[in-house]
C-alpha cells in the first residue's frame, strides 16, 4: 500500500493556521525571513515556542545556526509579505517595514505580536527540523488588524470581535 502524500497534505490543509514570519541574521550585515504556519507555544514556564522548517530549504542553515530568531505574527494586510517570504526565491527583508529588536533580527513594524527568542534547541523530525526558542521579550499590538490565516491552500482573515 502506498501513502498518498498529496492527499495527506490536502487533509492537513483542513486545519486553519495563523501565519508568522521568522527573522534571523544571515550574517553580521543582513537579515533573512521565512513565512511559516507551524508556529506554536510549547511552555509557559519556561516560556518556549516552536516552529518547523524544511531541512532542504536554502534558509535552513541560517536559522538552525542562528543564536536566536524573531517571530512576527501577521495581520491580514501582510499577505504580500507572507507570499514573498514563503517562496524559494527572495528571502531578504528589503522594502518591508521593520523595526529593530534588542535581540538583533528585526520584527515586522505592524505585526499583531512579536516574540524575541534565543535558540533553545533544534530537533530533526523527518524532512523538517523543529526549532525551539526561549522567549526573552514579547509585545502585542492591539488594533493592528485581523490575523492572517491559511486554510486549504488559501489566505483568509478572521474577524476581530
Amino acid at each position: 500500500m502506498t501513502f498518498d502524500i498529496r492527499g495527506f497534505r490536502n487533509a492537513l490543509g483542513c486545519f486553519p493556521t495563523g501565519i508568522a514570519v521568522m527573522t534571523a541574521s544571515s550574517d553580521e550585515a543582513s537579515h533573512i525571513g521565512i513565512t511559516v504556519n507551524s508556529f506554536t507555544s510549547v511552555s509557559l514556564a519556561p516560556p518556549l515556542v516552536l516552529w518547523c522548517i524544511d531541512r532542504r530549504s536554502r534558509r535552513y542553515p541560517a536559522f538552525a545556526n542562528a543564536t536566536g530568531f524573531t517571530v512576527s505574527i501577521l495581520a491580514s494586510n501582510h499577505q504580500a509579505v507572507s507570499s514573498r517570504l514563503a517562496g524559494a526565491g527572495e528571502h531578504n527583508l528589503d522594502g518591508i517595514a521593520l523595526f529593530p529588536t534588542e535581540l538583533g533580527p528585526p520584527a515586522l513594524a505592524d505585526a499583531l505580536a512579536i516574540f524575541e527568542c534565543t535558540r533553545e534547541s533544534v530537533q530533526d523530525a523527518g524532512d523538517h527540523a523543529i526549532l525551539i526558542g526561549r522567549v526573552l521579550r514579547f509585545a502585542q499590538h492591539d488594533g493592528a488588524g485581523a490575523p492572517l490565516v491559511y486554510f486549504q491552500g488559501k489566505y483568509g482573515a478572521l474577524a476581530r470581535s
